[in-house]
């Protein structure tokens, strides 16, 4: 696996061995229940209810003659099905998780193609950089929102961030629609570029290939496809796919921020020889936050993005499994002296991002020399 140039060296000594405890544990839940790490039932249940979201209110836009309002509310449901597959199927999928089969993993990890996304671009953004350097400024793309928000004390200040407690959500919308049309392009020429890659054998003229093929099937199931169909003005069409972008975009980046872009999330800086004082599976609990991990709804809905601390430690280990060994984890921790820090709901977790914005937004004070 290939990794950023200055790449950043986690402290590697563990004195108290606490991976190596947490591990050992987590193995002998599974091997005592005489379960596997990777996906049951419940996730192949799942996974049919979010595809069912996802598809038959498109296939009813497309068969009935309704009511157009219905037609833009069947939009919502499909940006609800987009979000619940990018986060249960995906997700699971791309990192080995959804099953002990590989071809399966690939086949859920390609759910993402029908979202807008891209599979080498997700696995080096989110598998090797985010969940490698999570919260540390200039490696972990997470952090980064352009100019027009900031998320960390590390970023550039602008004056309009003054007003960005105020106007994010506004923008959280546009996040798939930008993946879709934009994000993808940019990243791929970055990451190759950059020499980034999940891949031992990486093909640049093939990722390219996947790339625009990919998005140009896309824009015809989504876009023309319903054109030559309904009968709709063009501007209808679009506005049924912003519609649907928009809903998939505002879940997927409000549950994604609650996670690490909270108070109690650090953003460590590393050392100018490039070094983290804590170890990997340490600098994850300084990191990274769970939130309503007691709501079965979020739980079940999310994929057990809300259970973030035991999957960034334990990534090859289906979401179905986190609220079990988070039982697990927290002991561990506690034993250990080391953070673990939870929001007991989803709502406080949204007023720490928001007053976490507000105060990113207010204009540094300068250190005197």
């Amino acid at each position: 696996m290939k990794i950023p140039k200055g790449q950043i060296r986690f402290e590697r000594r563990d004195p108290k061995l606490f991976f190596k405890t947490l591990n050992s544990r987590v193995n002998q839940y599974f091997k005592e229940n005489k379960i596997k790490k990777t996906g049951n039932w419940k996730l192949y249940l799942k996974t049919l209810v979010m595809f069912s979201i996802f598809i038959i209110p498109y296939v009813l836009i497309l068969s009935l003659d309704i009511n157009q309002w219905f037609k833009l509310l069947f939009c919502v449901c499909i940006g609800v099905g987009m979000a619940g597959i990018g986060m249960n199927v995906m997700h699971d999928g791309n990192h080995g998780s959804y099953s002990k089969y590989d071809w399966i993993n690939r086949l859920m990890g390609g759910s993402i193609y029908i979202l807008a996304g891209n599979v080498f671009n997700w696995k080096v953004q989110h598998n090797v950089l985010h969940h490698t350097f999570t919260n540390i400024h200039g490696h972990d793309e997470d952090l980064e929102a352009g100019v027009v928000l900031r998320f960390s004390k590390h970023s550039k200040w602008n004056r309009f961030h003054r007003f960005q407690h105020l106007y994010f959500i506004v923008l959280y919308g546009l996040l798939t629609i930008k993946w879709a049309l934009v994000t993808d392009f940019l990243q791929l020429k970055r990451y190759l570029k950059n020499n980034l890659s999940h891949k031992k054998n990486l093909k640049p003229r093939r990722e390219w290939s996947v790339l625009i093929f990919s998005k140009v099937f896309y824009l015809m199931i989504w876009i023309v496809l319903p054109l030559l169909i309904l009968e709709l003005s063009w501007w209808k069409i679009l506005i049924g796919f912003f519609v649907m972008h928009y809903t998939a975009g505002l879940i997927l980046s409000t549950i994604f921020q609650l996670a690490h872009i909270v108070e109690p999330a650090q953003m460590p800086m590393p050392t100018e020889k490039g070094g983290i004082k804590n170890t990997w599976a340490i600098h994850q609990l300084f990191t990274t936050v769970n939130f309503s991990v007691n709501n079965r709804f979020i739980r079940w809905f999310t994929g057990g993005l809300n259970h973030q601390i035991e999957h960034h430690i334990f990534p090859y280990i289906s979401h179905i499994h986190y609220f079990q060994i988070s039982k697990i984890v927290k002991k561990t921790a506690k034993e250990f002296e080391l953070p673990y820090h939870e929001f007991r709901s989803t709502r406080a977790a949204l007023a720490s991002h928001y007053y976490l914005l507000k105060n990113m937004g207010q204009k540094p004070i300068a250190v005197k020399a």
